[in-house]
């Protein structure tokens, strides 16, 4: 195992967390079983922590807060310790995602990621036979949390309808994903559209798309392959993205007639209604 002495705290934020973890720890004159005591897990756990075998979660990191009265310190650093488990073509993507203040989305083939379920981002990410899949699943999560933020970006998704038939999952799994995505339908940030079938072809038959907007910072437009992402800020394709998205809006189902074709997939699929109460959601 390795030695916790030998971490550069600076390598990595996984690095400087088991490093900080382990000062924080021994400043209370606490051994790693009487922490893991405290927080209800064990001290193996704790030294796997330290030295950055086991990536801590976010429920993790706000007990050792609490126990070591570190004032919220690694609940603020869990966040980018997650991020830093995400592929390394897709973080940069992710750290604009956590800054825009709008985002629009089409998605052709999976529900757009800040609206995945747990389990149906697990079956989404195993496809790709990762080693460290509940990091990946873990950091995805996390990624959603900017939808929670006092000040969340303002988000609109078009769906196409494939996505709401495509049993990612098994049935179960996408029988909650589905009723997850009913729970945006009157939320203050999200909005979510379905592009029909009888749409026939349309601005984006070439596959899935997103563009933010930021505050000073020029608009991106991100793709994605089979093996990597890709941004570009070149005004001519940002142009020519607005103008597909906008042809897309035109083209779906509105928000409202939206909602209704996803509980009509759910009913006539699985044999499930939902009834949803009206609610404001922040």
């Amino acid at each position: 195992m390795a030695n916790i002495h030998t971490l550069d705290p600076s390598a990595s934020p996984l690095d400087y967390y088991g490093w900080e973890l382990r000062r924080q720890r021994e400043a209370a004159c606490l051994k790693q079983g009487q922490l893991g005591d405290i927080i209800f897990c064990t001290g193996s756990l704790i030294g796997q922590i330290e030295t950055t075998k086991k990536v801590p979660t976010r429920d993790f990191s706000e007990r050792v807060d609490a126990a070591l009265c570190t004032g919220g310190m690694f609940s603020r650093l869990i966040g980018l310790v997650l991020r830093s488990q995400l592929p390394a073509w897709f973080q940069p993507y992710a750290d604009m995602e956590a800054k825009a203040a709008f985002i629009s989305t089409y998605q052709s083939q999976v529900v757009y990621g800040l609206l995945q379920t747990e389990e149906y981002a697990r079956a989404v990410l195993a496809t790709g036979m990762p080693d460290d899949l509940e990091n990946q699943v873990a950091a995805r999560m996390e990624r959603q949390r900017i939808l929670k933020r006092e000040h969340p970006p303002l988000a609109w998704a078009i769906l196409d309808e494939a996505v709401l038939h495509r049993p990612i999952g098994g049935r179960d799994v996408m029988r909650r994903q589905l009723l997850h995505l009913l729970e945006f339908a009157d939320h203050r940030w999200m909005r979510i559209q379905v592009l029909p079938f009888a749409a026939g072809e349309h601005a984006s038959l070439a596959g899935s798309f997103t563009t933010m907007r930021f505050e000073s910072d020029p608009d991106i437009v991100y793709t994605e392959d089979v093996i990597s992402g890709h941004m570009t800020a070149s005004p001519d394709t940002v142009r020519e993205a607005a103008l597909r998205y906008a042809h897309l809006q035109a083209t779906a189902l509105p928000v409202e007639e939206s909602a209704a074709l996803i509980t009509r997939v759910m009913e006539e699929c699985y044999g499930d209604r939902p009834r949803l109460e009206k609610r404001a959601v922040a």
